[in-house]
């Protein structure tokens, strides 16, 4: 994923959903990472995730270029179309 980069991109881990916003990457859902190798696999694709998220925050840490602090709006709520 490019993190941080666009609003389009979305990964499914198990029943874990990762979406990417350009102000953040929400995780929503549930990982069982159970005592096994399969457990151990999804586990190594996480860390790859989270590993991708802390890289590109501290580049942008370093460069000088990330915010101490960001307000994130809430979602507007719409009229549901189906009542």
């Amino acid at each position: 994923m490019d993190f941080f980069r666009n609003e389009a991109e979305t990964r499914i881990l198990n029943g874990l959903n990762i979406e990417n916003r350009l102000d953040r990457v929400s995780l929503h859902g549930s990982l069982d990472l159970t005592h096994d190798v399969a457990g151990l696999e999804l586990a190594l694709k996480l860390k790859e995730m989270l590993d991708g998220i802390v890289a590109v925050l501290q580049a942008e840490q370093a460069s000088g270029t990330l915010p101490a602090v960001i307000t994130v709006d809430s979602p507007a709520q719409v009229a549901n179309p189906f009542l």
